[in-house]
């Protein structure tokens, strides 16, 4: 985290590809507990939280909003791991993890960290532009 608002843009692409990672993990650990009788799938949330800041500061631009909520003083923006649905079950050993769901949200979140990546690493070349020149 760096602890400028000028880098407030990559602070919370970092955050947001922690959040990503651990996903990504999460699922991998849902798709390895399909066969685990009474096991309940379990996600990430970041999205909506990023959400939630961002609008607390609607009455700011994006850009200062972005600063705002990129800064390393804020700690609510973070994620959030729970237990999706825990009084549901569709099978017989009250299992509710779908493998074919689990793997397309598998996917989904692998694009969505290349594409966070691809980002940040575009925001560290413009920086690398402007300092050599």
């Amino acid at each position: 985290m760096l602890q400028s608002k000028d880098f407030a843009y990559i602070n919370v692409m970092d955050r947001a590809l922690d959040a990503s990672w651990m996903r990504q993990t999460v699922i991998a650990n849902n798709l390895a507990n399909v066969d685990t009788p009474y096991y309940k799938r379990e996600d990430v949330r970041f999205q909506s939280i990023l959400e939630d800041e961002l609008t607390k500061l609607r009455y700011k631009n994006l850009t200062q909003a972005v600063r705002d909520v990129g800064t390393p003083e804020n700690e609510a923006l973070a994620y959030e791991l729970y237990v999706d649905s825990p009084g549901f079950s569709y099978r017989i050993d009250h299992n509710n993890v779908d493998v074919d769901t689990e793997n397309v949200e598998l996917s989904s979140e692998a694009l969505r960290y290349q594409t966070v990546t691809t980002a940040l690493n575009n925001e560290f070349s413009r920086y690398d532009t402007v300092t050599r020149a």
